[in-house]
């Protein structure tokens, strides 16, 4: 009976936390405190304080549901792989958000874009992380729901020899383990490459740029057309939409800081030459590789998605009466 009660009390809290207007009233207030925070164009080291405690605790907390779900026994074992493959891109935010703010709270990072304008940078990436956060919690209240009212009932899945085969081919090996092993190597020799004189080029930052925006938007894409596919599955359905929100911040992300810098070197502000300090030019890597594989990794979690979409699955109610 207690550990009854203790169950429904869990369910209470987590239906409240992953409601959408406790979810807004959680944007809501992260933006009214960095407008407060940015009102005078400086953030204290006390603000900085604040503002990362408040990511950190809400990224390892949603990482700690999440992997705890993971170990949880299903009737439709894609779900626990979806678990996963959330897990694993939420680790890598967690990873560079505690990066970022232990470099800058013992003053290790001195620049991002330009020192001016590094106040505008900050709201938007606290706001973006807050945004993706909130929409993984989200995703995670229809996940849940997958995973406890579905049960899977057919594992093999009829082949199709059609003329789509080779565009499937294709997409395929570019969604691969081993490619997207390739594409992180890939762009970790690439920043060694550009980094080794400490300076970076217009061209060499323009061309990071192009990897990351074909590789965030060519995935939202594909998640964006696979929850059309599968919107006869409400759950799935609301899954992928939050999936795909969260890849939509981070893609915003990645598009206002190139903007940024851009605009910085073509109004002639900072260092035209491009010119940056070790450490400063060190965590511009680490952004860069974090994101890489924070996209690798979602690439893999929509395979996941997209055999969920291809499962044949019964409500868990419905599977047990057959059974009688």
């Amino acid at each position: 009976m207690i550990g009854y009660v203790k169950m429904r009390k869990r369910e209470s809290i987590f239906k409240l936390v992953t409601d959408e207007r406790i979810l807004i009233l959680i944007v809501g207030i992260a933006i009214l405190w960095r407008c407060v925070l940015s009102s005078d164009e400086t953030i204290s080291f006390c603000e900085s304080v604040c503002s990362g405690i408040t990511l950190i605790l809400m990224g390892w907390v949603i990482f700690g549901y999440l992997y705890s779900m993971c170990q949880k026994p299903t009737d439709w074992p894609v779900t626990s792989k979806i678990y996963q493959g959330i897990t694993v891109s939420l680790l890598v935010l967690n990873i560079y958000v505690a990066i970022y703010y232990g470099m800058r709270w013992f003053g290790i990072l001195h620049e991002e874009v330009y020192v001016p304008l590094d106040f505008v940078f900050s709201d938007v990436r606290y706001l973006m992380l807050v945004l993706c956060y909130c929409s993984v919690l989200w995703t995670a209240r229809y996940l849940k729901g997958m995973r406890d009212k579905y049960r899977l009932l057919i594992k093999e899945r009829p082949k199709r020899h059609d003329t789509t085969c080779m565009k499937r081919y294709v997409v395929w090996v570019m969604m691969h383990e081993r490619t997207l092993t390739v594409i992180v190597v890939a762009a970790i020799l690439w920043r060694i490459a550009i980094s080794v004189d400490h300076t970076i080029t217009f061209r060499e930052s323009a061309i990071s740029c192009v990897t990351l925006l074909i590789l965030g938007w060519f995935l939202f894409g594909y998640v964006c057309a696979l929850s059309v596919k599968a919107k006869r599955k409400k759950e799935l359905t609301k899954v992928i939409q939050g999936i795909a929100f969260g890849l939509m911040t981070i893609n915003i992300y990645a598009i206002f800081y190139y903007g940024m810098s851009w605009y910085v070197l073509i109004l002639g502000m900072g260092d035209v030459s491009g010119a940056y300090v070790p450490v400063d030019l060190l965590f511009r890597n680490i952004r860069y590789i974090m994101l890489v594989i924070f996209y690798c990794t979602a690439i893999v979690l929509s395979k996941f998605l997209e055999n969920a979409y291809k499962d044949y699955t019964v409500p868990i109610n419905k599977s047990a009466n057959l059974n009688d």
